[in-house]
């Protein structure tokens, strides 16, 4: 059986999954609400435009929930109506999610990263400061990782190989606290810096080493960007093609970024934007997602937290 090779960034990697090569530049984004909270599961492949298709169903319908992923594996944790669910999927194959176990307490408004073994999950509802820990090609209950600076819910967040950040989020207004966390270890959150405006409910993704923050509450457009490996405020990128007023989701290759869905233009959204992480710039139209929602996760096989 051929194997076909493909490029993602600046790494080009092999995958066979059955009889049949895939992109391992897909990105993932699950959950989500429109009228009542979703399962739907759609996929892209990052690298091209075009409308997102049907990937298969969330084990629970929900929204507000967090993704993080490796290369093989994608992986959905906690959501409204509140829960402790974590689900996966094989990323370079279709079908629905299986069970993983539980966060170590019922959350949604919950915020993911990883590394490449390690996924991460922070805050989340009643300013919430628990950051849970799982091994990601294993299954089981979340354990312990350590604290927030800042109990918070509606945060994101991206990584480096070594580095999680969570940004943004509300215990009760409109935050622009950074945090950051070394992923290998266990421990309580540091200060990073500040975001360029207070806000929640934002999207982020990253290459190896510039995490990207995307919209947010307030019919919010902005873009901004940091630097993972130091410390320091963040520095505008540029705008959203829509503002949003939350509910965006975020997910990347190395080298580009993509935004989907949210409350845009008062109404929920399909729109999927993208930018290229390097430069900074306004983002452009991408394509759609299959249904219209905000409250989604978005996860990718070839983000800045994997080596």
């Amino acid at each position: 059986m051929p194997i076909t090779s493909f490029k993602s960034g600046t790494k080009s990697r092999s995958m066979l999954v059955g009889n049949y090569a895939y992109d391992p530049s897909r990105g993932i984004f699950a959950g989500g609400v429109n009228v009542s909270a979703g399962n739907v599961i759609d996929y892209i492949i990052i690298a091209s435009t075009g409308n997102a298709t049907d990937f298969g169903d969330l084990t629970v319908s929900r929204r507000s929930l967090a993704g993080c992923g490796s290369t093989t594996r994608g992986v959905f944790a906690g959501g409204t109506p509140d829960g402790d669910t974590i689900d996966y999927i094989t990323i370079l194959s279709q079908g629905n999610a299986t069970d993983f176990g539980d966060l170590t307490s019922t959350r949604h408004g919950v915020s993911g990263c990883s590394s490449s073994t390690r996924g991460i999950f922070g805050g989340g509802n009643s300013a919430n400061n628990v950051i849970d820990y799982i091994t990601i090609a294993t299954t089981g209950n979340a354990l312990d990782f350590g604290d927030l600076a800042v109990g918070q819910s509606f945060k994101s967040s991206c990584s480096s190989t070594t580095r999680g950040i969570f940004a943004g989020g509300t215990g009760g207004g409109s935050e622009n606290i950074i945090e950051y966390i070394t992923i290998a270890s266990t421990g309580n959150a540091t200060d990073f810096g500040d975001l360029s405006a207070g806000r929640y409910d934002t999207a982020a993704c990253s290459s190896s080493t510039r995490g990207v923050i995307s919209g947010g509450t307030n019919a919010n457009d902005t873009i901004d960007y940091i630097t993972i490996a130091t410390t320091g405020n963040a520095t505008d990128f540029g705008d959203l093609t829509v503002g949003t007023t939350g509910g965006i989701s975020g997910c990347s290759s190395l080298v580009r970024g993509v935004f989907a869905g949210g409350d845009r233009a008062a109404a929920r959204s399909n729109i999927i934007d993208y930018v290229t992480i390097a430069s900074a710039g306004n983002a452009t139209d991408f394509g759609d997602l299959t249904v219209t929602r905000y409250g989604l996760a978005g996860i990718s096989g070839s983000h800045g937290g994997l080596a």
